[in-house]
């Protein structure tokens, strides 16, 4: 097709803005998948975790035709684990969808892509969504997505947007909402194509030049390999054609540049290697199909594979541009990491498969090939691994995925990557913005200055809910979240998004109670549970099987409390025949993966299997558990302390 006629857009928003609702409605009104085909919500979500927790994981590229019109859209997630994917596919598009909630405004996310997209040029079409909600403000939201651009720095034309009302959930969508309220039973999208069409330019490309592409995703296959996915910028290839790929990567400020200049405080960047290889296979996307195709051409967003090795950033080019390489893309760097560890506990192997380094390395470096912002660091370990992400939900997902392809191994609690800028101890902040009832406001207060939150601004909103902005150090939320749902009954929300280093904000109390820790294995009575829940919070029920060193519940007080759950009642020669049945147990705190991540400290693992999530000490025996906190107070009282 003929560039002029290709629209390549990607739709972004803050979590839970609705992208993927409006992309249902959008194939729907296209009729992607003819008139009589059943619909499906959240088709974009195709992966089992996407749809039981309601997030887009990894963004996901689909087309609809408009009137002779190919339109190829990109769904990108909107949390902000996941914000470095979204920075990639913006080099891939040319104009962005962003979606508004009618009832929310701008949050943290919004301002995150909306930034980037503004910084390259783009000028964006404004989506305000679920205007037909009680409550909502469609006139607000605008305006603060007004005040928005303006302060991100946009200029007149890119604050001159197009602004479109309407609802992906029912399917329509208007220029003007007076429009809507005169024929409200109508469902329809045709506004919003019209726009797409009128405002989102067509690639800037040129189909007589010699072939260019970048590659902005990835994605693996057994039989081929990898697989880079980008818009072809100029050219066009065929299946078995020959081409260049070209490696750059970004050099610190200071350092000599590809093109021969020096010590600029610019970055810079240089080719760090260049191979010659064959386009094996080409495929582009119809509806949300990958087809094969013989011959790809300017403007077309596609996928190829053919070399051994393709990276974030790579320049696919004709032989005839050697030398000339794309500039290298932006690769999010981590900000969280944590231990991966083999499986040393008693009951390893019992419910699935009990990895082996050797397995676990494997698997992670399986799933590098297609997560680029994941880092792996063999420490020297003989049991593990360092993982490094962008959050607790980014590897709390690969995490899951690896414990459903039935793997057994164990993690340690997040910490953060700290840097050493200019002498200085520095680490990653967020911008929290929770809203909370007016009654839980003195609570969340609290909690969040005990974790160096800075207030930056307090917003009334209707019905009794207060807007705060914090300035948090990333450790301060690492743990929060599910206290911050039990202070406030489950009524508040909590958004965040990562802003940048700044100084070490000094310590941070944790837990402040201990675990009860089982010194026996075998199995749970509910004649000791009974006893033991009186001094703590459980996590087990009777006739559950236990470990020396595993973890079984909270104590109540500051401290570990040794305990033995599978101690059994002292035989006599009298007997009740009812008297077990007065037993009362409390229904134990059953701990989610997310959650036992958050709860452990230091000293603590999450043990995960195909069945279970356990927690246990690093150290089982109780001895040597110790022996190695002596070992490890003294260290820490012989070493200065380096943030001085």
């Amino acid at each position: 097709m003929q560039a002029n006629k290709i629209r390549n857009l990607a739709i972004v928003a803050h979590i839970d803005h609705g992208k993927t609702t409006l992309i249902d409605s959008i194939f729907k009104a296209a009729q992607t998948f003819g008139e009589r085909s059943k619909a499906v919500e959240r088709v974009m979500d195709s992966g089992a975790l996407e749809r039981e927790r309601g997030i887009t994981i990894r963004s996901k590229p689909c087309t609809v035709e408009w009137k002779g019109c190919l339109i190829n859209i990109i769904d990108t997630p909107g949390h902000a684990d996941f914000s470095g994917e979204v920075e990639r596919i913006l080099s891939t598009v040319d104009s962005v969808i962003l979606v508004v909630d009618a009832n929310e405004g701008p949050m943290p996310q919004t301002r995150y892509v909306l930034k980037h997209a503004l910084s390259i040029g783009m000028k964006p079409l404004v989506f305000i969504n679920k205007v037909d909600r009680s409550g909502a403000d469609p006139q607000g939201a605008l305006n603060s997505t007004f005040d928005l651009f303006f302060e991100l720095g946009a200029t007149d034309e890119q604050a001159d947007f197009p602004v479109l009302y309407g609802s992906g959930l029912d399917g329509w969508a208007v220029s003007d909402l007076a429009k809507r309220e005169a024929d409200k039973n109508e469902s329809r999208m045709d506004d919003l194509f019209q726009a797409i069409i009128d405002h989102v330019p067509p690639p800037d490309v040129n189909p007589e030049a010699p072939f260019l592409m970048q590659v902005s995703t990835l994605a693996w296959n057994e039989y081929v390999g990898r697989i880079g996915c980008g818009k072809i910028t100029q050219g066009s290839i065929r299946k078995g054609e020959s081409f260049l790929r070209t490696s750059t990567r970004w050099l610190p400020p200071n350092r000599a540049y590809s093109s021969g200049e020096s010590g600029s405080d610019e970055p810079g960047w240089e080719i760090t290697g260049t191979e010659s290889a064959r386009a094996a296979q080409l495929w582009v996307t119809r509806g949300l199909e990958r087809i094969e195709a013989g011959e790809v051409t300017a403007g077309d967003i596609v996928w190829l594979a053919g070399p051994g090795e393709i990276e974030i950033g790579d320049t696919f080019s004709a032989a005839e541009l050697e030398g000339k390489p794309m500039p290298p893309l932006s690769i999010e760097e981590p900000t969280v990491s944590m231990f991966f560890l083999v499986n040393s506990g008693p009951f390893a192997g019992r419910e699935g498969q009990a990895a082996t380094l050797r397995q676990l390395k494997a698997r992670l470096e399986r799933e590098m090939h297609v997560n680029v912002s994941l880092r792996m660091e063999d420490l020297g370990r003989p049991d593990g691994v360092k993982v490094s992400g962008r959050g607790e939900l980014q590897l709390g997902i690969l995490i899951e995925e690896m414990r459903r392809e039935g793997m057994e191994f164990c993690v340690s609690k997040p910490e953060v990557i700290t840097e050493t800028r200019s002498g200085q101890l520095t680490e990653p902040y967020e911008q929290l913005i929770v809203d909370v009832p007016d009654e839980y406001q003195g609570i969340v207060f609290e909690k969040l200055a005990k974790r160096k939150g800075k207030v930056k601004n307090v917003e009334n909103q209707a019905r009794g809910l207060l807007r705060i902005e914090f300035d948090i150090p990333t450790r301060g939320l690492i743990g929060y979240r599910g206290e911050f749902l039990t202070d406030t009954r489950g009524l508040g929300i909590m958004s965040n998004c990562f802003t940048g280093y700044g100084p070490w904000a000094g310590d941070i109390s944790g837990r402040g109670r201990g675990a009860l820790v089982s010194t026996d294995t075998g199995e749970a009575t509910a004649y000791q549970l009974e006893n033991l829940q009186e001094r703590g919070t459980l996590f087990i029920a009777p006739l559950e099987q236990v470990y020396n060193g595993m973890i079984i519940g909270e104590n109540s007080r500051p401290g570990d409390m040794p305990c033995n759950p599978t101690k059994k009642k002292q035989q006599t020669n009298h007997r009740s025949a009812t008297k077990d049945l007065t037993v009362k147990l409390d229904v134990p705190r059953r701990m989610h993966l997310e959650k036992a991540m958050e709860w452990i400290e230091n000293d603590e693992l999450v043990e995960v299997t195909p069945q279970s999530i356990r927690l246990r000490k690093t150290v089982l025996d109780e001895l040597e558990r110790r022996k190695a906190a002596r070992r490890q107070e003294s260290k820490v009282q012989n070493v200065p302390d380096k943030r001085v």
